[in-house]
């Protein structure tokens, strides 16, 4: 079974413009797909890769120019500094599951298959998708899945999960399509469950935390002329992702200098973003909603 196949993989690494003896960082490890190809263009240079999923530690190479780190890229700057670096040529970033970890049943991060509700990226944490929806109040549910699924029947999806816990505590995929099912529009099943399965997951993981967490530090240890890669697969993380290499924060707001002169931190280098063609799409059907963002540091 293929680990993982990388999304937009050529028009990515060209986006790092590699220098042969520089510094680079890959904090989506996964299945080593994008390491791979750095690795390749790299002299005396150096690569550090982070993944918080124990699974990615049998894809680690064998190789003296490259660092794995079993951390959440959260932890980016710490992790460096303890590693002797304080300054990068690159940073990539791709953010989407795995196809591993779409395709172990047991880890419960698709809808298709009934499991656990898991959904957990680093197997050591303690919060599942489970936990979540026994625990959280219906506000809370309400709000996670209009924030995180741009759900907009959230507060009903809520209040179902909410009276089906107090008769049955849910535990299993089939627990919670059976509970808010009859609520997905006609003919729109597969988006509706996709949107509460990707709430649940950024919820668990806290994904959009550790997003900025991440862009801001990948800023500080960037060296001028550096470049920010990041490969986005929903509305959320790219806009983040857009704002903060249009304007150095989260939400897009330029600041000017005293001439009306905007003030950024980033050039950027395809400024509506790159998407898979349809030659990839056909290869990686997976790949449909991924977009490209390149920015260098000024």
């Amino acid at each position: 079974m293929v680990y993982h196949i990388p999304a937009l993989l050529k028009e990515s690494i060209e986006g790092l413009n590699i220098i042969p003896e520089g510094v680079y960082v890959d904090v989506t490890f996964g299945g080593g797909g994008h390491s791979a190809e750095i690795l390749k263009r790299l002299s005396s240079g150096k690569l550090i890769a982070f993944d918080q999923d124990e699974d990615a530690e049998v894809n680690i190479p064998d190789d003296d120019r490259f660092i794995f780190l079993d951390q959440n890229f959260r932890f980016l700057e710490n992790n460096l500094r303890f590693n002797g670096i304080s300054a990068i040529d690159g940073l990539l970033a791709d953010l989407g599951v795995s196809f591993h970890q779409f395709d172990e049943p047991e880890r419960g991060f698709t809808f298709r298959q009934n499991t656990r509700l898991d959904m957990r990226m680093n197997q050591n944490g303690i919060t599942t998708a489970e936990t979540l929806l026994n625990s959280f109040d219906e506000e809370a549910l309400a709000n996670m899945f209009y924030n995180y699924g741009e759900l907009t029947n959230s507060r009903r999806i809520a209040r179902e999960i909410v009276a089906a816990r107090k008769i049955k505590p849910l535990r299993n995929v089939d627990d919670i399509i059976d509970v808010i099912g009859r609520l997905a529009p006609f003919r729109q099943e597969h988006k509706f469950f996709a949107k509460v399965f990707q709430a649940l997951r950024i919820e668990v993981n806290h994904e959009m935390e550790s997003l900025r967490e991440m862009l801001v530090q990948a800023l500080n240890v960037l060296k001028p002329g550096g470049r920010l890669v990041v490969i986005t697969y929903h509305s959320l993380e790219d806009r983040l992702v857009k704002n903060f290499m249009k304007a150095g924060n989260f939400e897009g707001e330029e600041k000017k200098d005293f001439f009306g002169n905007p003030e950024t931190p980033f050039r950027l280098i395809n400024r509506k973003g790159t998407t898979p063609d349809e030659a990839e799409i056909e290869q990686n059907n997976r790949a449909r909603s991924a977009r490209l963002r390149i920015a260098e540091k000024i």
